[in-house]
């Protein structure tokens, strides 16, 4: 037995020996690296991995918020980073709409399991099984419906517009059957945001500023770029590519992450609610998400342990290499800083 033993953990030994051979060392590297005191030191060491600019938002209970940034806002413009900057928020945006969702469902005004056939009659033909799919199952990714941005000429032959972008999702075969699995798709929310436009009468953004946004005080969170001064716009950027990607995408919310750090502590401690509404929203969806858009990166996440929200933004992406990877490891070990900070 002590022999087996020892030849299994030998084998075990040599497996993870050869498995590191796989991962990029520049992903080990940035891992292993002693832990910075500061967060601060954290975000500089994150611009010799190839990030032009980081924000980091740190807000833990019964303490004044901490703001930190480093790097670029403006590359070519020369304008460094700083703490206040508008972002876009990505997929961020999500948690918004469905706890749009949920406000709506408790006022009666939709209902989770009514299908997609019910609601866009339209669409029926052109997405399978529309009239099995529900609310419920378009919320929590359980739709089986394509995800566009998955579209081979969807990065080629860019959408124009709303209905451009549907069209990459339509006449395809459905991931697979709706409630069968789990299969991430911005194309549901594309279409719950439509909805919330058809039952509100008016557009989501709206009602999302009406319902959320003042409620709470939020005053640098917006449903557009239309709505801002493209200055206080962080640039963002691809690996090997000179453009700034700040305007495109227009219609996506941006925020600060002091105000996206807000929100999340109001999602997960329950005042963005009124009463019979967290019940829905912890039915249907999550309580933290992260965002990926060509230049744009976030995080956002409420650590219950140290009663601390960690937002952190980064304006460097490369769909090829390991930015993501880097940003969810200059991530934990925020985090882990923060937790040392109160002998956690």
């Amino acid at each position: 037995m002590k022999q087996t033993k020892k030849i299994l953990r030998i084998a075990f030994i040599l497996a993870s020996i050869g498995s590191l051979y796989f991962v990029p060392w520049i992903l080990v590297k940035a891992w292993i690296l002693p832990l910075p005191d500061t967060v601060q030191e954290q975000l500089e060491e994150g611009l010799g991995y190839g990030f032009d600019g980081m924000i980091a938002y740190v807000d833990q209970g019964g303490k004044p918020p901490e703001y930190y940034a480093a790097g670029w806002h403006d590359r070519k413009n020369k304008i460094p980073a700083y703490p206040q900057a508008l972002f876009k928020i990505a997929s961020i945006t999500k948690l918004y709409v469905a706890v749009a969702v949920a406000k709506l469902v408790k006022a009666e005004r939709l209902s989770l399991d009514k299908t997609l056939a019910e609601y866009f009659p339209e669409l029926v033909g052109r997405i399978e099984y529309a009239d099995r799919i529900t609310l419920r199952m378009m919320v929590q990714h359980r739709s089986g419906i394509p995800n566009f941005v998955d579209h081979p000429d969807f990065w080629t032959k860019p959408p124009k517009n709303k209905q451009e972008t549907l069209e990459y999702a339509l006449d395809l075969p459905a991931d697979f059957e709706p409630g069968e699995d789990y299969g991430y798709s911005n194309t549901n929310y594309m279409l719950i945001s439509d909805l919330i436009d058809q039952v509100v009468g008016y557009p989501h953004q709206q009602y999302i500023k009406e319902e959320i946004l003042i409620p709470l005080g939020l005053k640098n969170t917006f449903g557009s770029l239309s709505e801002v001064n493209l200055d206080d716009v962080m640039s963002g950027y691809y690996v090997g590519v000179e453009e700034d990607f700040k305007t495109e995408n227009t219609g996506l919310m941006l925020a600060t992450a002091e105000d996206v750090g807000i929100f999340i502590r109001a999602l997960n401690e329950g005042s963005v609610f009124n009463e019979g509404e967290q019940d829905i929203y912890s039915s249907i969806y999550e309580y933290e998400h992260t965002g990926l858009l060509v230049g744009y990166q976030s995080i956002a996440k409420y650590h219950k342990d140290i009663d601390t929200v960690v937002i952190q933004f980064n304006n460097t992406t490369n769909f090829d290499g390991y930015n993501w990877n880097l940003a969810e490891i200059f991530y934990g070990r925020i985090v882990k800083i923060v937790r040392r900070a109160n002998g956690a």
